[in-house]
């Protein structure tokens, strides 16, 4: 769905990941880009080159945040400091939603930095949307959580990948930050077609998606999101907008990051494939 709930009732195109080696050009350039996704882990600070990046940024472009901490499915309750700070940076950037990962990371407040999956059981579903409902709550802004890249499984799990996250996001109202190269990416570790979990999701509740590139080994694909979208990833982004409409896209590249001109001609690849699948 081009605007809904899950993403403010906003329809906003390509987004490109704002990353420091950037910052000149966008700043000096002005280039021309649909909105810049954030990291908001970078900007929660109290000042300081950060966020006079970032107020620069939003003087001229549209801002939505994106999380990689807030570990929904950790056993331990949310981390009420760490959400003072993310709320006082929603004020900030006035995102009209915000995302961060369905996954676990951390055990007695000793991060792991790392997006680790979750078991898939009936239990962790509840706990899980549990804690996205409590976030959303005092945040007072829209919720997508992103499905990981996954390398291994848990032998307790009771259901699919998918099957787990639509009982998430249905138990908790929330919506879905679709990454299609990271359903690619688990779909080939695991074995599954990647076109069920795409076909599986409640469409309703994709807010955003993610494309990205990937590194292929001899036994295991890695989401490094240091090359371009490889054509499989194409693939199912196609799908994806077929089947969820003129979804607000961000193409992620996030190592051995290349020019602005080039990060720029992938979305504008993005760009393309939005307006001629959406409507197929």
């Amino acid at each position: 769905m081009p605007a809904n709930p899950h993403n403010g009732h906003t329809d906003l195109g390509i987004g490109l990941g704002l990353r420091v080696p950037h910052y000149r050009h966008i700043l000096e350039k002005k280039p021309v880009c649909d909105w810049f996704e954030i990291i908001s882990e970078n900007f929660m600070v109290d000042g300081g080159r950060p966020l006079e990046v970032l107020d620069s940024i939003l003087e001229q472009y549209r801002v939505v945040q994106h999380g990689v901490a807030m570990y929904f499915g950790n056993a331990d309750p949310l981390n009420r400091d760490h959400l003072k700070k993310l709320k006082r940076l929603v004020k900030r950037t006035n995102t009209p939603w915000l995302s961060d990962h369905l996954c676990w990371g951390s055990v007695g407040g000793r991060c792991s930095h790392d997006l680790l999956p979750m078991p898939y059981t009936t239990s962790v579903a509840r706990h899980t949307a549990e804690k996205i409902r409590q976030a959303r709550d005092f945040l007072e802004v829209p919720i997508c959580v992103e499905n990981v890249s996954s390398y291994a499984e848990f032998t307790q799990n009771e259901m699919t990948e998918w099957e787990f996250l639509n009982e998430v996001v249905e138990q908790a109202d929330c919506g879905i930050l679709l990454d299609v190269n990271n359903i690619y990416v688990s779909s080939q570790n695991h074995g599954f077609d990647p076109f069920e979990y795409l076909r599986a999701v409640p469409h309703h509740r994709v807010g955003q998606i993610h494309i990205a590139g990937h590194t292929r080994y001899e036994n295991v694909i890695l989401d490094t999101h240091d090359h371009p979208v490889p054509d499989p990833v194409w693939d199912l982004y196609a799908e994806a907008i077929k089947l969820s409409g003129s979804t607000a896209t961000l193409l992620e590249w996030d190592d051995k990051i290349p020019s602005f001109e080039d990060v720029h001609a992938e979305a504008l690849k993005a760009s393309r494939y939005l307006h001629e699948h959406a409507h197929a």
